[in-house]
């Protein structure tokens, strides 16, 4: 655990402290959990714009004759769709099936691929990639250290963007364009991890206040706020994305996370295939699965899950849901056909609280496909 001598502070340390952030350490960063309210930043996100500082996150650059050799090798989702300008999301795998990280693998131009990793597991990544290209024509750089990075998010993000860099808004999701922002090289990427649309702008330490203060200010007509940790927790859960470390990690597969669509077993062999294979052809004893509650009572982490008496197993991330206006979460489950709708129970302090099985996402943002 970081001590206070080493916690890491972010290029817009100062920013976010001006700006009223109450910092916390996460994972050996000093990052905002809130500013004006998570409640608030929430409700700013989801309805128009709000803005966060992400720059503990990773970037791995991968680059060489094999780059996508080997990134098609350790990951489970197909690099066959990350075509020059676009990215995939996919899980990292190690040799027992599970997660070494969820990532982001942009393709920047031929043989030349961004992934961007989680701010814990940046070292570790890079390490398992190094090791696995071994023999490999491949060159893998972790240089997380050389970045900053910003995400805004919200339905009315992209009307700003036409102003700041209209190739951006151009975007497909999960696509990415390379650009000049106050003199420096960027990477400008329309993904998102709030369930709404939105852009992130990847830049060098020196210009990150600089973009920071030019997306405040455009986002002034649309009444954007800057937003923690906090309610990146709470939009994320409802948009049913996993947090890697809590809901996911080295002993979960994207079977037992029900994120079975990242893995593509047609393309090809790569790292823990037939164990995959198995559990696809045969099913999981465990799967992550929604509940909500249905009646007062705000889930946390740990609160453990029941049905008709039997313990099933315990939240992984749970909170209160400000769109449902209830208590949320997702947790392990030893009854894995469970169906939306069935009757559970939450322990919440002692005291065993109606709930139900939940579908996930529990909403559906801007960034979500229509229909």
């Amino acid at each position: 655990m970081a001590t206070a001598a080493t916690v890491r502070k972010t290029a817009l340390n100062e920013a976010m402290r001006k700006a009223g952030g109450k910092m916390v350490n996460f994972h050996g960063w000093e990052l905002p959990i809130r500013f004006e309210g998570i409640l608030k930043e929430h409700a700013a996100v989801r309805n128009s714009a709000g803005v966060f500082d992400v720059s503990h996150m990773g970037q791995l650059f991968v680059t060489g004759a094999d780059s996508f050799k080997l990134l098609q090798k350790t990951n489970a989702n197909d690099l066959r769709k990350a075509v020059v300008g676009k990215g995939v999301y996919s899980h990292l795998l190690n040799e027992k099936g599970g997660l070494v990280d969820d990532i982001i693998a942009f393709c920047l131009a031929l043989n030349r691929y961004l992934v961007i990793v989680n701010a814990a597991t940046s070292e570790k990544d890079f390490k398992w990639l190094l090791a696995q290209a071994a023999r490999m024509n491949v060159k893998v750089e972790n240089k997380s250290d050389d970045y900053s990075m910003i995400a805004a998010q919200g339905p009315n993000v992209p009307k700003m963007m036409e102003l700041m860099a209209p190739e951006a808004v151009k975007l497909p999701r999960f696509a990415v364009v390379e650009k000049k922002l106050f003199g420096a090289d960027c990477f400008i990427s329309r993904t998102g991890y709030t369930g709404e649309d939105g852009f992130e702008i990847i830049s060098p330490h020196a210009v990150i206040t600089g973009i920071w203060n030019q997306v405040m200010e455009l986002g002034k007509p649309y009444n954007i706020i800057p937003c923690g940790l906090g309610a990146r927790d709470t939009l994320r859960l409802e948009s049913g994305y996993l947090l890697y470390g809590v809901d996911v990690d080295d002993d979960h597969t994207a079977y037992e996370a029900n994120y079975g669509w990242v893995v593509c077993l047609d393309k090809g062999n790569f790292t823990a295939k037939d164990i995959l294979l198995k559990q696809n052809r045969e099913g999981v004893k465990r799967k992550l699965t929604g509940v909500a509650l249905t009646s007062a009572g705000v889930p946390r982490p740990g609160c453990k899950v029941f049905r008709n008496g039997k313990e099933l197993g315990e939240l992984a991330s749970a909170t209160y849901s400000p769109t449902l206006k209830k208590g949320i979460g997702t947790g392990y489950l030893s009854e894995p056909g469970l169906k939306p709708g069935e009757p559970l129970e939450v322990e919440i302090h002692g005291k065993k609280v109606p709930a139900e099985v939940h579908k996930v996402p529990f909403h559906k943002g801007t960034a979500f496909p229509k229909g």
